[in-house]
Order: structure tokens, then sequence, then C-alpha cells
């Protein structure tokens, strides 16, 4: 029985992993697709949008079957509630993405000079969050999960200047208000990224620690 569960964990892991992977270079092409104006680059991240919730659906599956055989106590007990968790953060993620595709394709067709704001800074931490995040499930490296833990409160300042700039932008520019509306609407969206990469890092330090993170960041 141990040998079989081993089995199944392994391939989860390897399963969860894949996802994740799945996930972050659905994120990736949201990402370019709008700091481009790509509309083609956005419709593609739309089009794998069904793959990913199916992904997402079977791999719960797959955890409860483990559950429901083996019946795993201590470690792999832990390794499987995390799996859960991460697996429904990394949907929520990709729903994130398909919004900024949306957004993508809303904005792509205005003939705007320049973007009002940069993007780039933000973009970047909230992708090296979700990568770092991922990456600590992979190694089972608590301090670079607790390090994503830590990055949180920068994102959420950016995410805070940019709205700021972009409400002052609205003002000084309302004849590009749908535009501008539609950058602080990405905004929300990588925020809410964030913290769901947060999420998988509390995860991976709970599944590698048993110790639960949440709401005490400043203990870590």
């Amino acid at each position: 029985m141990a040998v079989h569960l081993q089995t199944e964990i392994e391939k989860l892991k390897k399963r969860i992993t894949l996802y994740g992977g799945m996930i972050e270079k659905n994120l990736g092409d949201a990402i370019r697709s709008i700091q481009a104006r790509d509309a083609d680059l956005a419709r593609q991240v739309l089009g794998v949008d069904d793959q990913a919730d199916q992904w997402e659906v079977d791999t719960e599956e797959e955890c409860l079957k483990i559950l429901a055989l083996h019946q795993p106590v201590a470690v792999d007990l832990r390794f499987i509630i995390a799996v859960l968790k991460i697996n429904n953060d990394l949907e929520r993620i990709g729903d994130e993405a398909v919004n900024i595709a949306e957004r993508s394709l809303r904005v792509s067709p205005l003939a705007l000079p320049g973007d009002p704001v940069d993007f780039a800074p933000l973009c970047r931490l909230v992708q090296e969050a979700l990568r770092s995040s991922l990456d600590a499930l992979v190694r089972l490296d608590a301090p670079l999960a607790h390090k994503v833990c830590h990055s949180d409160d920068a994102i959420d300042e950016m995410v805070h200047n940019l709205f700021v700039r972009l409400k002052d932008e609205i003002k000084k520019h309302p004849d590009q208000a749908d535009q501008l509306i539609e950058y602080l609407r990405v905004s929300r969206h990588l925020e809410r990224i964030a913290d769901h990469a947060t999420n998988i890092a509390e995860d991976v330090i709970y599944m590698i620690e048993g110790s639960i993170v949440r709401h005490r960041h400043e203990a870590i």
C-alpha cells in the first residue's frame, strides 16, 4: 500500500507542476498581449482556458481518489491537502489571465498614443512571485516560499501607486477614460494574481513545515 501511495503522490506532484507551468505561460501571454495590444495573442489565451479548467478538475479528482483509496497521514496528507488548495489558486490565476486578455481585446482597437503608465515593473514582480512560488513547490524550498510571502506588500504598494496615477490621468484626459479604466482593472487583476501566488507559497510552507502562516507574515 505504501509503495502504491508514493507512486500516486509522485504522479500528483508531476501533474500539479505541469499545471503550474501551463498557467504561468498563459499569464505571460496575457501580459504580453496587453503590453503589445496584440489581439491575436489575447484570443490565444482565451482559447486554452477550457483546457486549463479541465486540468484543474482532473487534478482535484486525482487528489480525492488518493484520499479515498490510501487514507494518507502526516506528511503525505499535508501534501495532498496543499495540492488541492494550490490547484484551486492556479485555476483562479488562470481566470485572472483570461480577464487580462479580455481587457487587451478592449484596449487593442483604441488608437491612443502610447501607454499612460508603465505596467512593466508590476508585471515583472507579479510574474516573479508566481514563478518563485511554483519553484518553491517543485524544490520544496520553504525559504523561497517565505520570500514570496514577504514580497506581497511591495506588490500591493505598487498597485496602489498605479491606481492613484491612473485616476489622475482620467481626470486630466477624460477623452482617454475608456482605455484608462481598462488599465485600472488590469492592475486589480494583477494584484489578485499576486495574492494567489502568496496563497501557493503559504501552502508550500504548510506542506513542508506543517505550520499555517496566513495572516501572520510579520512573524515569519
